[in-house]
């Protein structure tokens, strides 16, 4: 097995303090020197690496869009669309309900998303759009709307009733599935 790099250790190292941070203090209150300090690095080396805080919670939220290998085994297994998508949303409700300060960067983000998902990385986007696809194979999921556009509806109302919850609301793992049924109802094949 290859040692890695020293570069990409220290990226690590910046991302993993940088995570532990923002868990515990929340992203705004969370400094690069704080970050620095717990990563056992210098300022310097910190920003010869990220050129801000946001690049270094962008590139937690990539790490974590990354790893979504589990999710496309069951997509090429031809899983059942809904069960999918529940498992998928439920997970991320977690994920972002044990990071709040993360959760709201990528639920309000400054641009509004594309129709397309990124083309460069793995997204969340582009694993909703996948799932529906699959869907669409399956005929559970209309085929005569763009997946990429009802990825970005189901988004939407998604990213919506978890930033209610992060601002105070209330959350049941059985929203989510309502949340789901709803929409699946409206993007789902009509009888």
């Amino acid at each position: 097995m290859a040692i890695p790099k020293r570069t990409d250790r220290s990226r690590n190292l910046i991302l993993d303090a940088a995570d532990a941070a923002f868990r515990e203090k929340g992203f705004s209150s969370t400094s690069v020197e704080e970050i620095a300090m717990r990563a056992g690095l210098t300022r310097k080396t910190v920003y010869n690496l990220f050129a801000s805080k946001g690049d270094i919670a962008s590139q937690l939220i990539a790490r974590v869009e990354a790893n979504d290998a589990p999710y496309r085994d069951r997509i090429e297994a031809g899983d059942d669309v809904l069960l999918l998508l529940e498992s998928v949303f439920l997970d991320s409700a977690h994920w972002c309900l044990a990071n709040p300060s993360l959760a709201k960067l990528v639920l309000a983000p400054a641009e509004r998303p594309s129709l397309e998902p990124p083309p460069d990385r793995p997204s969340f986007q582009r694993l909703v759009r996948d799932i529906l696809m699959l869907g669409q194979k399956q005929c559970v999921i209309r085929q005569d709307d763009d997946p990429n556009f009802m990825a970005l509806v189901l988004l939407g109302i998604y990213g919506q009733s978890m930033l209610s919850v992060l601002n105070g609301g209330r959350f049941a793992e059985g929203e989510i599935r309502h949340i789901i049924r709803i929409v699946v109802e409206g993007i789902g094949v009509r009888p």
